[in-house]
């Protein structure tokens, strides 16, 4: 409802256990893996909206052929636009010889993207733009088969600078200063040093160069290579790559922050950020699907072997609480019932708002995504007004007539559709002023609902920084003419930036912090701030393993809901008849909703990595000195 946030990226990865020839016999086509793939990545286009890419490796083709086929695209459309090329290529062979599309053989040799192993992204950049030089995935290209390297992945690291040093220093020289730089070369660094080492020692012992080649292919221990690339790597990622000659990985962080599922039968391996869709692709129960371990990659080699090997030693796992209010699909099993119960643990919140008046009370959500958690918090209001219930008709004594019962058992919370998006409304207008007015048009409201003695509840996911809230919602739903609008967050108060893959990254943006700031200015302790930024600049040179988060000095003199009531003051529009309160989430109740999933920094500061603490004092440097730069 108040702001869009940015998502994290998504990866999709499919190797064929058999040859193409199996596929044609069973299911009748040659493009079964591509066809999968468009499923997984389609069904995860809500990770991808700035662009997408997918990557193919043949196996087995004689020198001279190419192997290594990739598409990316940062079309409006992304994954259309990039099937749409591929399919092309298939709609070519049929309408030349139809019969060419049961030649496995044939279409090794003649078609792209006919191999056995596939590996798909959608990204969605927190930041740099959207060029099509920096869609995923990458490629590191070499003659040799063994050295070939394809990455994409859903990741941030904290420490960029750190690894462009460690590159530098092992004597490269690189293109670019960004985490999918320095990962891809750190990774192909001990791709190259594993090939040598391999190369050095069958030579040794009288091996011809073309026999080498393929025990290199055979004997790379992608185990070594990743403990050797990643020791130095500070953030959340779930990374995935391809060999040239067929092994593959897809690696996880210590902490599990980003999401990695993988399912596996006598057909096909698969991986991909989120569980559902490998359902829906194929078919599955959910029992067979696994995550892949913090800290552990899932290796497949090129013979169809596949592994589940330490990397990085796993810590506590934190893995990403926003994944499950936000960011995937509320399809999933688990992720379906964590939203409920989001719901229905912030009932006890807005009662308070409402002072128990359910009979003058309508309830709603904005967006979409929100309907999930409003199911849950509807269940919560219900047993409320069970309780209500059951104390009237108590009350009514022992004999009590039929037409005060049915009066009672007729009372209902009040659901109501407030309001519907107008999809084909664009703001598209840049000048402020009209531009304002076209946003407070793009949703249209349900006349009539809502009574002027009424509260209006409207439940969101998230409240992130505010600002469509005060530019226009608010000022929609005031139309109705309520007496109160309750806007609930089922997500806590966003307090600090995440710096692991998501768009959150200056201090000033959040509008919790907006008001932690303004409440010290009200209340005389500006010197806190002050003394807040002290701290952060003495630590400033330290290793990240010394730095302490110092940005929770900003919020330690305040309540939730003193922090609350200040944030509804602030998003309150102008010339507002109504009321507003802001009610959030509180941290117990995203724990008890989410038990599994203790990644909670967003609202906490509690980084799972020494490398969040450095990035969160950064950021509140940028703000006090007023620099307008991203803290990473």
């Amino acid at each position: 409802m108040s702001d869009a946030i940015k998502h994290e990226c998504g990866i999709a990865l499919v190797r064929l256990l058999k040859p193409l020839n199996y596929y044609i016999e069973k299911y009748g086509t040659a493009t079964y893996g591509l066809d999968k793939m468009y499923l997984l990545m389609e069904k995860q286009h809500n990770r991808g909206q700035d662009g997408a890419g997918i990557a193919n490796i043949k196996f087995d083709v004689d020198p001279g052929e190419r192997y290594i086929s990739r598409y990316r695209s940062n079309d409006s459309n992304p994954i259309k636009d990039i099937f749409g090329k591929i399919n092309s290529k298939f709609e070519a062979v049929y309408n030349y010889n139809p019969k060419l599309l049961k030649d496995a053989d044939w279409l090794k040799k003649n078609v792209a993207f006919t191999g056995e192993l596939f590996l798909g992204h959608l990204r969605y950049g927190t930041f740099g733009g959207n060029s099509i030089e920096l869609c995923h995935p990458f490629l590191r290209q070499n003659n040799w088969m063994t050295k070939n390297l394809v990455v994409a992945g859903n990741f941030n690291l904290t420490n960029v600078d750190e690894l462009f040093n460690i590159l530098v220093e092992i004597g490269q020289h690189p293109k670019q200063k960004s985490d999918t730089v320095t990962v891809m070369e750190k990774i192909g660094h001990y791709l190259d040093e594993g090939n040598q080492a391999l190369y050095d020692k069958f030579k040794a012992k009288g091996h011809s160069r073309q026999e080498i080649s393929k025990l290199i292919a055979r004997d790379l221990d992608l185990q070594i290579i990743l403990q050797n690339s990643a020791i130095d790597w500070d953030g959340g990622y779930a990374m995935a790559g391809l060999l040239g000659h067929g092994d593959a990985f897809v690696l996880r962080d210590p902490s599990g922050i980003r999401p990695a599922f993988y399912y596996q039968d006598d057909e096909v391996v698969v991986v991909t950020s989120e569980r559902p869709v490998i359902q829906t692709a194929f078919n599955v129960d959910i029992e067979t699907i696994k995550e892949i371990d913090p800290g552990h990659a899932l290796i497949i080699k090129k013979d169809g072997n596949v592994s589940m090997k330490e990397v990085r030693k796993p810590h506590e796992k934190t893995a990403c609480s926003f994944e499950r209010i936000y960011f995937s699909r509320g399809s999933d099993k688990d992720i379906y019932k964590e939203r409920k119960q989001l719901g229905r643990n912030v009932v006890p919140q807005i009662l308070a708002s409402i002072d128990n008046d359910l009979k003058n009370s309508v309830f709603s959500f904005i967006p979409n995504t929100a309907e999930i958690s409003y199911d849950g918090m509807m269940k919560g209001m219900q047993e409320k007004l069970n309780e209500i219930k059951l104390k009237k008709i108590k009350a009514l004594g022992e004999n009590p007539s039929d037409e005060d019962l049915q009066k009672i058992l007729a009372l209902r919370n009040r659901i109501e559709k407030i309001a519907i998006k107008d999809a084909k409304l664009r703001t598209f207008i840049t000048q402020d002023k009209s531009r304002d007015d076209l946003v407070t048009h793009v949703y249209d409201i349900t006349y009539g609902s809502v009574y002027p003695t009424d509260n209006l509840v409207i439940i969101d996911d998230s409240i992130v920084r505010g600002t469509t809230l005060k530019q226009s919602i608010l000022r929609i739903l005031d139309r109705l003419n309520p007496k109160k609008i309750v806007v609930v967050s089922s997500a806590p108060q966003i307090r600090y930036l995440d710096c692991y893959g998501i768009d959150m990254a200056k201090m000033g943006d959040f509008i919790a912090f907006q008001a932690a700031i303004a409440l010290l200015k009200e209340q005389g302790k500006e010197n806190i701030i002050d003394e807040t930024y002290q701290k952060c600049k003495a630590q400033e040179k330290l290793p990240k393993e010394e730095i302490t988060n110092n940005v929770k000095a900003i919020y330690d003199l305040f309540t939730a809901e003193e922090i609350s009531k200040k944030i509804s003051q602030l998003l309150t529009p102008e010339n507002m008849n109504a009321e507003v309160d802001i009610v959030y989430q509180s941290i117990e109740g995203l724990h008890e909703a989410c038990p599994d999933h203790k990644g909670d920094w967003y609202f906490t500061g509690n980084y799972p990595t020494p490398g969040g603490n450095r990035i969160i004092n950064r950021a509140f440097i940028y703000y006090v000195e007023g620099i307008d730069r991203r803290a990473y």
